[in-house]
């Protein structure tokens, strides 16, 4: 490895992370958006069946797409911590087991949201339940998807006040980012409480509160892509070998 190449591994990480933030911002838009909020009726088994039997293809790549998403996440996990360990391991730790946290949970609820499409695939052991009932627990499974996705926001938004506060201190990203994450994480925070809470209050402010929420993690994701990490000069090393003193250095 040569010395350029060593001295720019923490951008290159950082960058690698912001490509697949991105990606994880259009795969969960797609599935939101032109998935579950359009073919999912929350008060209509059978429009929903009916729209998932329908567009059953469109349904699978948005089901697909989001467990690629989950994967992605797990890598970006990763190297969030490998990047600002050296500010405040415990901190780091914090953010990357809150964040695995989070897409465990969701991975866990991907069979509620592909069971949806098993139970009203017309398989012959299914004959015997009327098809009434598997219209209603299709809509049952997203909706289960539904409470689960609200759980692993709790998870998520210790994530993203661990990350912001990581930004503010590190000075690798600029202190606006970090003061948008944490902000996010208290938005997260809200909105997986409000669902369980105050359900017909969640319904009126989630997404309001996702505006605020997505510009702060698409500063975030195009400063990595863009620009990567400002690491001071004399810690520029590979990751994980950040020189002692950085950290004080940085925490002023």
């Amino acid at each position: 490895m040569t010395n350029r190449t060593v001295e720019n591994s923490p951008t290159l990480y950082a960058r690698i992370a912001g490509i697949l933030y991105l990606y994880i911002f259009v795969a969960g838009t797609f599935a939101q958006l032109f998935v579950r909020s359009t073919l999912v009726v929350s008060t209509d088994a059978e429009a929903t069946a009916k729209n998932i039997i329908a567009n059953e293809t469109l349904f699978r790549i948005g089901f697909s797409g989001e467990l690629l998403h989950l994967a992605f996440d797990v890598i970006i996990a990763v190297i969030l911590y490998a990047l600002f360990k050296s500010i405040d391991r415990n901190m780091a730790l914090i953010a990357a087991f809150m964040r695995l946290s989070c897409d465990i949970i969701l991975a866990v609820a991907s069979l509620s949201h592909f069971a949806a499409l098993n139970v009203l695939a017309n398989a012959d052991y299914l004959n015997t339940i009327p098809s009434g009932q598997l219209h209603t627990f299709a809509l049952l499974a997203m909706k289960l998807h539904g409470d689960a996705y609200a759980i692993s926001l709790v998870f998520f938004s210790f994530a993203c006040l661990s990350l912001g506060y990581l930004i503010f201190i590190s000075r690798y990203l600029p202190k606006t980012i970090g003061i948008l994450m944490i902000g996010a994480g208290v938005l997260y925070f809200v909105i997986s409480f409000t669902h369980f809470l105050s359900p017909e209050l969640s319904a009126t402010i989630t997404s309001p509160l996702f505006v605020p929420i997505f510009i702060a993690e698409l500063s975030l994701t195009l400063w990595l892509i863009v620009k990567g990490v400002n690491i001071p000069s004399r810690s520029q090393s590979p990751i994980g070998n950040v020189p002692s003193g950085l950290e004080k250095r940085n925490v002023k």
